[in-house]
């Protein structure tokens, strides 16, 4: 396939750092997930052409002109969704996901996104409107990227910095707590988050950005019938991959209908991928950062 545009997932961050189960033995090929044009199709392949549009998790890494993906893995964009959109398909698939495969969220239910205005967190917030969340917090790294995840449906913005997550829910629902809780951080984040799950609450972590594990004692668990659930779209990709398909032609749905829409904050050359690392890395940039290859 002939990639026109690709992204920068922060597991491709990870992978470079050697933390992170995408990475390996160097010399690798970072990124995930690639958008372009079929130029060859594989003996046996149904359903694909050459001339296609198509989004893809490829074979090795998406940061290249070229990428070779299992048919299984690949997915044909509708003529409405633009190449920028579906790079961001891993980004897509895990907010689906975590929301619904593993948060199993309901209509009506209170929902604390984690990391809101990055890639995964800013469609999150979308989807949990989307799928009648009725009240959406978010926590954020600054009071500029509050007013862009208010504008995307937040009910309340937390801002890391300045106060107290978990506090902050607990005084927003009497002490309640939400019903779920999406988190990309672990460590201690993933530990107070577990004071202001609600009763029957899940806490669905994705990931583990701050590069330390938390720890829970199960008493805190089952006395309330509380879940802590672990995500990773890379794992359905190696172990049960057809589960990812449904759950690409329900973002694909969501974007041609304009229920959500992927907010892109900057875009590189590939040649440019350092610096497109630093800016995700920097906490400074909203949505999705695009590279492009110059062919």
């Amino acid at each position: 396939m002939k990639v026109t545009c690709t992204g920068v997932n922060f597991a491709d961050i990870q992978a470079r750092r050697g933390g992170y189960d995408a990475g390996g033995e160097l010399p690798f090929v970072p990124g995930l997930d690639a958008v372009g044009v079929i130029d060859r199709v594989g003996e046996g392949v149904i359903g694909l052409r050459t001339g296609q549009r198509v989004a893809c998790f490829p074979v090795g890494g998406s940061y290249a002109t070229h990428v070779t993906a299992p048919a299984h893995l690949t997915y044909p964009l509708p003529e409405s969704v633009p190449d920028e959109s579906a790079a961001a398909l891993t980004m897509l698939v895990t907010a689906q996901n975590t929301l619904h495969q593993a948060a199993r969220l309901e209509p009506g239910e209170t929902v604390l996104i984690h990391a809101a205005a990055g890639g995964v967190g800013h469609l999150a917030v979308q989807l949990a409107r989307q799928a009648g969340a009725a009240r959406i917090m978010a926590v954020v790294g600054s009071a500029e990227r509050a007013d862009f995840v208010r504008s995307l449906g937040a009910d309340e913005v937390i801002e890391r910095q300045q106060q107290d997550f978990a506090a902050t829910v607990k005084a927003l629902t009497k002490g309640v707590g939400v019903d779920v809780i999406l988190d990309s951080v672990g460590g201690e984040v993933s530990e107070r988050g577990l004071t202001c799950l609600a009763p029957l609450g899940r806490l669905v972590i994705f990931g583990h950005a701050s590069g330390q594990p938390a720890h829970f004692t199960t008493p805190t668990l089952h006395r309330q019938g509380r879940a802590v659930i672990g995500y990773s779209t890379g794992n359905l990709r190696k172990v049960r991959p057809e589960r990812l398909r449904p759950s690409v032609v329900a973002v694909w749905a969501a974007l041609q209908t304009n229920q959500i829409k992927v907010h892109i904050g900057a875009e590189f050359a590939l040649a440019d991928a350092a610096p497109a690392h630093l800016l995700v890395e920097s906490g400074q940039v909203n949505g999705k950062v695009l590279l492009r290859p110059v062919l």
